[in-house]
């Protein structure tokens, strides 16, 4: 699997604990040997493992949060850091979404995620590859 695959994977299994509301998952996915930080629609931005994993786990112990989509993700690697970029879609809004990942022990963990308000996708899926740099 290439870099930019695995780095999607790692972007997926991220959304599928965040809709599943699987609380180890999430801490799995986080990286350990970086400082973490996430900056959540109208949070202010949060950093360090305690502090991140916390606000997880409020989001997470809410089982009636809405349901979302995510399309449009693209991945840029960079040596052992990559950046996916993504739409959140929900009913009623659009968040644009930064996840930035690093490779620990030949795997992508996550180092940062934000979201914020945007408008909609574009229609059309097709996306030029961003720079790939092994």
């Amino acid at each position: 699997m290439t870099d930019r695959a695995a780095v999607l994977f790692a972007n997926d299994a991220f959304y599928v604990a965040f809709l599943s509301h699987d609380i180890q998952a999430m801490d799995d996915l986080w990286a350990r040997g970086q400082t973490i930080s996430c900056v959540h629609p109208g949070w202010n931005h949060l950093s360090g493992r305690d502090v991140v994993m916390e606000s997880w786990d409020g989001i997470l112990a809410n089982q009636n949060g809405p349901m979302f989509e995510i399309k449009g993700a693209t991945s840029s690697v960079f040596e052992d850091t990559a950046v996916v970029i993504c739409y959140e879609v929900f009913e009623d809004t659009t968040m644009v979404a930064t996840n930035v990942f690093v490779r620990e022990d030949g795997e992508w963990r996550l180092m940062h995620h934000q979201a914020s308000a945007s408008p909609p996708p574009p229609v059309s899926d097709e996306v030029e590859p961003p720079n790939t740099i092994q």
